[in-house]
């Protein structure tokens, strides 16, 4: 059975906030846990990933802006890339010791990564963000529009005689 629009939109959006959310709140974290942002460059240095500070403050940067871009749904399909840029990652720096987490393996990342994929693929849905940007509403079209007025349009000054 196919689920109705509505039940499909409210499926997404609770996918969306959680996973968003649970990015948002782990690159957070990052910055503001227990050590600061510090002690995540130190580990990063640990781990190879060098240099250390810059790549934490990527990673956190990263895993915060895409979790709170997923959970909006806003940018769904670049949100979900960050997702899998940061999974294939950090599996590959940290988790790649068989699949379960208990042992060091990569099946939280693959559930994170999985979660975003899906979300783009089946698109943000209605009760998003790009949804009320990107769809028939021409909003994104209209801000550009006017941007794009403000920054440029200049039009020349009316000469004598020009009837125009």
């Amino acid at each position: 059975m196919i689920a109705d629009s509505s039940a499909l939109d409210m499926g997404i959006l609770f996918l969306r906030l959680v996973v968003g959310i649970t990015m948002a709140a782990h690159g957070f974290q990052k910055f503001f846990g227990k050590g600061g942002i510090g002690q995540v460059a130190a580990w990063f240095d640990s781990i190879g990933m060098k240099p250390g500070r810059f790549n934490a403050i990527m990673a956190a940067s990263t895993e915060t802006a895409a979790g709170i871009a997923l959970a909006l749904g806003l940018f769904t399909p670049l949100a979900a890339a960050a997702y899998v840029a940061l999974m294939v990652v950090a599996v590959w720096t940290v988790h790649r010791h068989g699949f379960f987490a208990t042992k060091g393996g990569w099946e939280y990342n693959l559930v994170l990564g999985a979660a975003a994929v899906t979300v783009a693929t089946l698109g943000a849905g209605h009760l998003s963000a790009d949804h009320v940007l990107f769809t028939g509403t021409g909003i994104a079209g209209l801000a550009g529009a006017v941007g794009q007025l403000a920054i440029f349009f200049r039009p020349p000054a009316p000469t004598a005689g020009s009837e125009d």
